[in-house]
């Protein structure tokens, strides 16, 4: 099968394209390659490479700095997968296009997850770009899948354990407050990258949800790591009034992987265990990078 991914260079994109280039003919792109933003390049690179599925993983995911590049953001989280949508549809082909859980405004009760039949309301700008990118994909593409997830962290780029684990290194005995009244599930992006496998052919259409089980708050995913890694820290939780940020996030972003279970499409389980695994495979490169 012929796939094109774009945000190839991304900590979900490189994932992807390292896991499905071992059966497939991939063309992976970061936006030095390919501007998504521009429609004329997109059309060429569709016509150019055939592919039969499009992978969009790339956006715009500094979510605070969309809040004063309002525009940047919906050029490349809106416009940018209605270009991708339009040029596959041309193709006739299927496009896999990455989502998030800031479509929603957070406000269920803990632990209730949500589900893909309910309606989004964005707090923020990003949130609102990517349920831009959402509904052009829905309107623009035939054949397509939406997968919504949440929390990322992988091995490649920067996330927030990471961040974590450079700050404890770099003095373990500084206090440190993490959010301690949000509340979603540590994704590992490399078995977001196995689901995205799992429905490449799959006829599963729309929106799905695609994150770990269970969950936790930014403190508790980031106690819980540290602690895997064997790196003292002195967290101490907080509430998001006392860390304020320019964009609105969301309390609740536990989505509920509804219809991949009823499908028995799901590859996702505990965010512990993934992360029990991450350590275990990447212990000694995640040390050597924090200490620079």
């Amino acid at each position: 099968m012929k796939i094109l991914i774009t945000g190839g260079h991304g900590q979900l994109g490189h994932d992807v394209s390292s896991l499905l280039s071992q059966e497939h003919t991939v063309v992976s792109c970061g936006s030095k390659e390919l501007d998504i933003c521009n429609q004329e390049a997109v059309t060429a690179a569709i016509r150019a490479h055939q592919p039969q599925v499009l992978i969009n993983c790339a956006g715009y995911t500094a979510v605070d700095n969309c809040e004063k590049e309002k525009e940047l953001a919906w050029q490349v989280n809106a416009r940018g997968p209605e270009n991708l949508a339009k040029g596959m549809e041309e193709r006739g082909g299927r496009l896999i296009h990455i989502s998030t859980d800031y479509v929603f405004a957070g406000t269920k009760l803990v632990p209730e997850g949500y589900t893909e039949e309910d309606t989004a309301a964005p707090l923020s700008e990003y949130g609102r770009s990517k349920l831009g990118g959402e509904q052009a994909v829905a309107e623009f593409s035939s054949d397509h899948l939406i997968l919504r997830t949440a929390w990322l962290y992988g091995w490649t780029g920067t996330n927030f354990l990471k961040t974590m684990l450079r700050l404890a290194l770099a003095d373990p005995y500084r206090e440190l407050k993490v959010v301690n009244d949000q509340y979603g599930a540590l994704t590992w992006s490399a078995t977001l990258a196995r689901q995205i496998q799992t429905v490449l052919t799959s006829s599963l259409q729309g929106i799905a949800h695609a994150t770990a089980g269970g969950s936790s708050t930014w403190y508790q995913g980031a106690c819980y790591f540290l602690d895997a890694m064997e790196i003292p820290h002195n967290l101490v939780p907080c509430s998001t009034a006392e860390y304020p940020t320019p964009a609105h996030r969301p309390r609740n972003s536990i989505l509920d992987n509804r219809r991949l279970k009823e499908r028995g499409l799901s590859v996702f389980t505990s965010w512990q265990q993934d992360i029990d695994t991450f350590v275990r495979l990447y212990r000694k490169e995640l040390l050597q990078e924090a200490a620079g």
